[in-house]
């Protein structure tokens, strides 16, 4: 498998989740520390730190430490590559739509 086709399918795999979603939601506004992005979650804060660790190994967010809080925020290279590629596959789909409908035309054109 191609490492960017790789990359694709852990972030849809990361997207797919509910909790981690939300996540991504939320530091769309902007970043966000553990303690508050884990608040809004009612799980054990190990398996939170799970979900936050996936999100940050499939390239879709980025943390930095300043003393003893660790601040969260979006990596837009991924959320971009997922971008294109969905914007790929609707060109694709969209052309095929409109070649099946010109032959559809084609052929009541041909039975009236």
């Amino acid at each position: 498998m191609p490492k960017q086709s790789a990359q694709l399918t852990r972030v849809f795999q990361a997207l797919a989740d509910p909790t981690r979603f939300a996540v991504v939601e939320r530091l769309s506004k902007g970043p966000a520390p553990t303690s508050e992005l884990a608040s809004s979650f009612k799980m054990a804060l190990p398996s939170f730190l799970q979900h936050l660790d996936m999100l940050q190994k499939c390239g879709l967010i980025r943390s930095t430490k300043k003393g003893r809080v660790r601040t969260y925020e979006l990596a837009p290279t991924a959320l971009k590559a997922a971008e294109d590629w969905m914007a790929t596959q609707r060109t694709l789909w969209e052309r095929r739509l409109d070649q099946l409908d010109n032959f559809l035309n084609e052929l009541k054109e041909q039975s009236e």
